[in-house]
């Protein structure tokens, strides 16, 4: 028997609004998380990437903010990167507009002085980057005291970005005895510590979407030269359609970016030295098609949530398996199948053979090979572009 919203708890209003947007049925991380979080309890989910765990803090989050006065919410978002702050905080917007909420996004990258300004006008709900929420206590523009619900949303990448000490410090300035929702997609080493310093009796959560509910993710490496990567980029993008390409460098993402269009392929670059105005456009285009590949660093791996991505592109493979997982969950979302091409050169070889093996994915990477959908085996084949060995699998 399924479940629905208001079996959860989730008063008929807000049932209402979510209909009007299509969303008709929880998925499993909503279904087992909403009712603790609606409970008050303090919570560790972990969910991959796109299983729907905004839904499932904002949720309850909207159902329990009180009303604020102005520079003093009652609830708290932390997130980061500046594109996710952007995309919760719309989010948070639509659920709460049946209780009258007010939602304020702060992030770096663009001028205090508005931000300043909507705080003044009051604002029950906070979604913010720490180091620009701190810069904005230092200006005395807000103050946490009233805090009572804070949710740490990606606290791993928080963690990876070297976020906790600031974390830390806004956590101290909250509402004695507040509720702390912490959705990760890793629950060890720094969050770990984070749970067991801020959290009371935390319920814990791993969910696991079935593979309904999950997209097929072939994962796939190509051995090609250095030379060869832009052309073999763009042959993807002609073949897959919308692609996420990562590089390692700012100034890298930039150059491949340039290098794709003159191979008639519509890119735009996200890296950090862009402003947010230009981040915000080139992910605006992005997902409305108006350009193909968005060719992003690291940094924002986990600052872009679209759903129809087609396939990811290991430019430069990632430093670590973590990073592989952080790029790679950028496609196969919300059901849809998805792709997953690490480009290996030669110099990379060893590196590359390193991470399969930490990722338990045992394949050869083949100066020959096929097309991922050509074959559904984790086999090497012959024939095709550039080399790749196929692995139709999803990560944990």
């Amino acid at each position: 028997m399924s479940t629905s919203f208001a079996d959860l708890g989730v008063p008929p209003e807000l049932v209402a609004a979510l209909s009007a947007r299509g969303i008709d049925m929880p998925f499993p991380v909503q279904v087992a998380t909403i009712p603790d979080a609606l409970a008050g309890r303090d919570l560790c989910g972990k969910a991959p990437t796109g299983s729907g765990k905004t839904l499932a803090f904002g949720i309850p989050l909207v159902m329990r903010t009180t009303a604020a006065r102005p520079k003093r919410p009652t609830s708290l978002v932390l997130v980061p990167t500046r594109e996710l702050a952007a995309q919760v905080a719309d989010e948070l917007a639509a659920l709460g507009k049946p209780f009258g909420h007010r939602v304020v996004s702060v992030y770096g990258g663009v001028s205090l002085g508005p931000q300043v300004d909507r705080l003044a006008k009051g604002a029950s709900i906070v979604v913010a980057c720490p180091g620009r929420l701190l810069d904005l206590i230092d200006q005395r523009a807000l103050r946490l005291e009233e805090v009572t619900t804070v949710v740490l949303d990606e606290a791993d990448r928080m963690a990876d970005m070297g976020f906790l000490p600031d974390v830390r410090q806004l956590l101290d300035a909250t509402a004695p005895g507040r509720q702390i929702i912490l959705f990760s997609a890793t629950l060890d080493g720094d969050v770990d510590r984070l749970v067991d310093r801020y959290q009371r009796d935390p319920v814990t959560h791993d969910v696991t979407p079935p593979d309904s509910d999950v997209g097929h993710v072939d994962h796939v490496f190509w051995r090609v030269d250095a030379a060869d990567r832009v052309r073999t980029t763009a042959e993807i993008v002609d073949r897959l359609g919308t692609t996420i390409v990562f590089c390692r460098t700012k100034h890298g993402a930039d150059r491949v970016a340039r290098q794709l269009g003159q191979w008639n392929v519509k890119a735009a670059a996200i890296h950090g030295d862009r402003s947010q105005g230009q981040r915000q456009r080139a992910l605006d285009d992005f997902e409305a098609g108006k350009v193909r590949a968005l060719v992003a660093t690291d940094v924002a791996a986990r600052g872009i949530h679209v759903d129809a991505v087609g396939a990811v592109v290991h430019f430069d493979p990632p430093a670590d398996q973590k990073d592989y997982r952080h790029r790679s969950g950028r496609t196969g979302r919300a059901g849809l199948d998805g792709t997953v091409i690490t480009l290996v050169t030669d110099k990379l070889a060893p590196a590359v053979g390193a991470l399969q093996r930490a990722l338990d994915l045992p394949v050869e990477v083949s100066p020959n090979g096929t097309w991922p959908g050509d074959q559904r085996s984790p086999t090497v084949a012959p024939g095709g572009v550039g080399g790749v060995a196929v692995v139709p699998t999803r990560l944990a």
